[in-house]
């Protein structure tokens, strides 16, 4: 299977936005954003000029690589969303959201979205009580994601655990630190997604 194997900080500084793709180490001064706050390359420090394409697809690359998905997840998951009756783009964010390995990162069983999909595609992670190991699993309303109990010691997780409370933990879900569990109470909805994205730029990109 494809996958990218650089330096994830560089794609930040492509970005010039903290993706949060290395968990804790993006909160301190080793952040390659707050060294080099320049896109990477000989030419990073340029002036390049945008089309109206470029800054469409730049706004594509950045969500694709806020949660990790291929070009051709990404589409699949844009073609749900058109079907899908409501604003294409807010339905593309949520969808988005509800992927597993997001949810397992925003209820702070991991400090990254990388280190949630391992932590999915290795069976630590359960819905209902059932192990499922496919990241992009789509969780519903109802749903309680839990880590299983002979995997809540683990080092990764209990030090995502301590770093989630800095992070926060959203209104769409309640969690039991304790029980290393988190209980899904509504859809996440366009409001509950903080990350600089115009998704409108994305649709006008597909429509072409």
């Amino acid at each position: 299977m494809a996958r990218y194997t650089e330096s994830v900080c560089r794609l930040c500084r492509r970005e010039n936005l903290k993706l949060f793709l290395k968990g804790e180490r993006c909160y301190t001064d080793k952040c390659a954003i707050e060294r080099r706050n320049y896109p990477p390359g000989q030419h990073g420090q340029g002036r390049p000029k945008f089309s109206e394409y470029s800054i469409q697809l730049r706004e594509k690359q950045k969500v694709k690589r806020i949660y990790g998905l291929l070009e051709k997840q990404f589409r699949r998951t844009f073609t749900e969303a058109a079907r899908t009756k409501g604003i294409t783009g807010e339905t593309l964010l949520t969808l988005l959201e509800r992927r597993l390995d997001n949810v397992a990162y925003r209820l702070g069983f991991a400090s990254s979205r990388p280190e949630a999909r391992t932590l999915v595609r290795h069976g630590h992670v359960l819905i209902n009580g059932r192990k499922v190991n496919i990241p992009s699993y789509t969780v519903r309303m109802g749903d309680l994601v839990s880590i299983k109990e002979s995997s809540r010691q683990l080092g990764r997780v209990q030090a995502a655990m301590e770093g989630a409370q800095r992070r926060g933990i959203p209104d769409w879900a309640e969690v039991d630190r304790e029980a290393v569990s988190g209980r899904i109470r509504l859809l996440p909805s366009r409001s509950d997604i903080t990350m600089p994205i115009n998704e409108k730029l994305i649709v006008e990109l597909y429509s072409k």
